[in-house]
């Protein structure tokens, strides 16, 4: 009997040691460096288990440095956050300006950050992106993020390449909204804060241009071509919404009122702050309105006071985390 009662606790063990395994290993599904192009990813100064992977782009001819931060429990779903006009290549913002890692610390879903893409609102450019021929800039950033970068994130995060959030801030909103309704079978939701969501308009090509030359010498025609190329209208989120109808679409802008929390900021950063998050409320509302008559499900929020500046960002960030796991199913 008591050889009996050994050997059945020795079962009992050994199964209950079978099932805990999986589970461990699952807990530290964060802890483990994944290899990257270079060897393996490193982790980054900014904590919260960011990993700073080097993926290889065909399209570019370099190495594309990612901050990722895995699921917490191996989940497969991922959110891509993108950056907006002035990205630097030092780290994406999200990580600077708000950390986005610690809004998104116990959270079962993988985060995609890509660094650098200065002025280049996330595309496939035909030419190089400055006018230096010297030290030609190759963007290929639609390609890099629909195709090469998922490749990568299956295979080294077990992320899906169809169960995916995008979201980005001023230019990154624009992108998202782009890119999600261009390629529906990658991402399900998309989300904007302060983008510029209609990019064709009259006049709109011209601010576009002052924009990318203040930002680093970029030339708007190295994007997509002439003026009246279809590869500008087809990068247009206010022509291209249709691809949306089957996606969780989130819109955001501020009033372009100054509020409390924009006290402590300089009066020209305050100026520039509400000349642009007017427009880009302005434009939000327009793309809202032709949404809404061409039977597009999609939800808007307008702050009552928020400028263009990292204190929006932040606050819709934070705002739309429940929605992004919810519709994720990544809690």
């Amino acid at each position: 009997m008591r050889r009996a009662l050994v050997a059945l606790f020795v079962m009992l063990a050994t199964a209950l040691g079978l099932l805990a395994a999986p589970q461990q290993a699952i807990a530290a599904n964060r802890d483990v460096l994944r290899p990257d192009n270079s060897g393996t990813c490193e982790w980054d100064a900014a904590g919260y288990w960011v990993q700073r992977c080097d993926v290889w782009s065909e399209a570019t001819g370099r190495n594309i440095p990612v901050q990722i931060v895995a699921a917490t429990n191996g989940g497969n779903a991922g959110l891509y956050m993108l950056d907006g006009l002035r990205a630097t290549e030092q780290s994406n913002a999200w990580l600077v300006d708000v950390n986005a890692a610690q809004i998104y610390e116990d959270s079962n879903i993988t985060l995609v950050m890509p660094v650098g893409g200065a002025s280049s609102f996330y595309a496939d450019w035909e030419a190089p992106a400055t006018y230096d021929f010297n030290n030609p800039v190759v963007y290929k950033w639609e390609t890099f993020l629909t195709s090469e970068l998922p490749a990568y994130l299956e295979q080294n995060f077990g992320v899906s390449r169809s169960n995916n959030s995008i979201l980005g801030l001023s230019m990154g909103g624009t992108a998202a909204m782009n890119l999600a309704a261009k390629h529906p079978d990658q991402f399900r939701q998309v989300m904007s804060f302060s983008g510029y969501l209609a990019t064709t308009l009259p006049g709109s090509q011209t601010a576009f241009r002052a924009a990318l030359l203040d930002g680093g010498m970029y030339n708007l025609n190295a994007m997509y071509g002439p003026l009246l190329s279809p590869r500008r209208f087809e990068n247009d989120p206010f022509l291209n919404m249709d691809g949306l109808r089957n996606s969780d679409v989130y819109i955001s802008a501020g009033a372009a009122v100054p509020g409390p929390q924009d006290a402590d900021y300089l009066p020209e950063h305050v100026a520039s702050g509400v000349a642009l998050e007017s427009y880009a409320n302005f434009i939000t509302r327009l793309w809202g309105l032709k949404a809404r008559a061409s039977g597009i499900n999609f939800t808007e929020v307008y702050t009552p006071t928020g400028i263009h500046n990292w204190e929006q960002f932040g606050s819709q960030l934070e705002e739309t985390k429940g929605r992004v796991l919810d519709v994720m199913g990544a809690w």
